[in-house]
């Protein structure tokens, strides 16, 4: 398959008013792509719609993704767009072990993580087909490799998402379309301070897991869109960003059984370093 361009070539892009969606944003821009960027966050999204607006053409929508209608509608919407490239960055958080989050909460993850990407990827697939050429990414997370506790829903979501893209890597191969899933480990955003707890977590535990996993969040999210895009113009079928999430793939594939306890004392000894 041949390297993807992105000069041109319109991108949809979910998630785009802050962390690595606005550097996406920023990226894709610096490249060429016009660009349609959906976010609940209005002021946000303008913000970084009007950084781009120079250099190529912008399109914003203000959808929150958790509303199925509303999702719906936006992918009915940009069906007719010429999409030759579609990111399904957004995502959010959810504390707590299974038994301490409700139905409604787990759900509430799941259509934003995995449904809205669903949806949208249906309606805009004919456009991403049309031609040989066009390019799907979908961003999944280092909780998407592996599944500890306390992450009941979100690591639920991100498998989901992880599974989707690989038999949609298969089944678009003979269109010519790629798809990139994506794997970021401790990235420098808002994703983890602005995570929601369950109803039945402990608001002290939940403080200090907190303030523990913050130290892991390092890593530049304009590295981790470089990262991405690059991964793009590839073909590249899978992006892990950053150790944090590579050793913890290596621990998953070497101890698929076992690699919890492992992985405990590997995330304390670096909270230690940080």
């Amino acid at each position: 398959m041949e390297k993807y361009r992105f000069a041109g070539r319109t991108a949809v892009l979910t998630g785009a008013a802050s962390g690595i969606g606005e550097q996406l944003a920023y990226g894709l821009a610096e490249r060429g792509s016009p660009l349609v960027l959906v976010d609940r966050d209005a002021d946000g999204l303008e913000r970084v719609a009007a950084r781009v607006r120079a250099a190529v053409k912008v399109e914003t929508h203000v959808v929150d993704l958790a509303d199925r209608a509303a999702v719906a509608a936006l992918g009915e919407e940009l069906a007719s767009t010429p999409v030759r490239l579609l990111i399904n960055n957004a995502g959010v958080a959810l504390g707590g072990r299974f038994r301490q989050v409700t139905l409604d909460e787990f759900e509430w993850v799941m259509d934003i993580n995995f449904r809205a990407p669903v949806v949208l990827t249906h309606h805009l697939l004919p456009a991403l087909t049309a031609e040989p050429g066009g390019h799907l990414v979908n961003v999944s997370s280092l909780y998407g490799l592996i599944g500890p506790a306390g992450q009941s829903a979100y690591s639920s979501s991100k498998f989901a998402i992880r599974g989707f893209s690989e038999v949609l890597r298969h089944e678009l191969a003979e269109t010519g379309t790629g798809v990139t899933q994506v794997h970021p480990g401790g990235i420098r955003t808002n994703v983890a301070k602005s995570a929601r707890l369950g109803s039945g977590v402990d608001p002290d535990e939940a403080a200090q897991h907190q303030a523990a996993f913050a130290k892991l969040l390092s890593y530049p999210p304009e590295k981790a869109a470089a990262e991405i895009l690059d991964g793009v113009e590839n073909r590249r079928t899978r992006v892990l960003i950053a150790s944090s999430a590579k050793v913890p793939d290596v621990l998953a594939r070497v101890l698929p059984g076992s690699y919890g306890p492992v992985l405990d004392r590997l995330v304390a000894l670096l909270a230690r370093r940080a």
